[in-house]
């Protein structure tokens, strides 16, 4: 299998989760045969591995998912760093010292946010530009709007993962940043978390 089908399916399965056969067929318009053969090889890798699921009667159904290998090769930005500077910091100055680089972080994180969203006078149009600026930063975000008015925020990817599980008061700041940034006008609470073995976080966004 070529380099490039191989990262195509891998950036499906890791933006789109599990997959069957005939899900990645019908998407990459190839037969379930050819399908079948480029998860063998990518599974021959390491990269992929089966699960077989039971949807109430007969046989299982076997969906395709990407390994701890698989999700490796999209990349956690200088993760061993980050990690020991963080390591650094707590040793020297404790977790007040921690919290103070979290909070200065997130205030340099949030003056450039706002200074992106601040024209957008709509919440949707400002969650268009967090969700433009969180996709540059490499969190394959994308956002949607359910039916009964509320939104999703979708990051299939976290770019700094190590970091965050290393010093989760990061996540408690990013999750205060996103409010911050769309503003009063709605609540914003996490339903899906990668550090709690979620395959992506998700967002959602009610309008108050």
């Amino acid at each position: 299998m070529n380099d490039r089908a191989a990262d195509r399916i891998l950036f499906q399965l890791k933006t789109r989760g599990p997959q069957t056969i005939g899900d990645l067929g019908a998407h990459f318009s190839m037969t379930g045969e050819a399908a079948r053969q480029h998860l063998a090889k990518l599974a021959d890798a390491g990269l992929v591995e089966p699960e077989d699921r039971r949807q109430g009667r007969g046989r299982p159904r076997r969906y395709w998912m990407l390994t701890e290998t698989g999700h490796a090769r999209f990349p956690d930005n200088h993760a061993q760093l980050t990690v020991e500077l963080l390591r650094s910091v707590r040793e020297l100055f404790g977790e007040t010292g921690l919290d103070r680089l979290i909070d200065k972080r997130r205030t340099e994180t949030l003056d450039a946010y706002k200074a992106e969203t601040g024209k957008a006078g709509s919440l949707p149009a400002r969650l268009e530009r967090l969700t433009a600026m969180r996709e540059r930063e490499g969190y394959m975000a994308a956002w949607s709007q359910a039916e009964d008015g509320s939104f999703l925020l979708v990051e299939n990817h976290c770019p700094i993962c190590a970091a965050a599980a290393e010093c989760q008061g990061i996540c408690r700041a990013e999750l205060e940043l996103f409010q911050d940034v769309l503003g009063p006008d709605c609540m914003i609470e996490r339903t899906d978390h990668i550090l709690a073995g979620a395959r992506r976080c998700a967002y959602r966004i009610t309008p108050r």
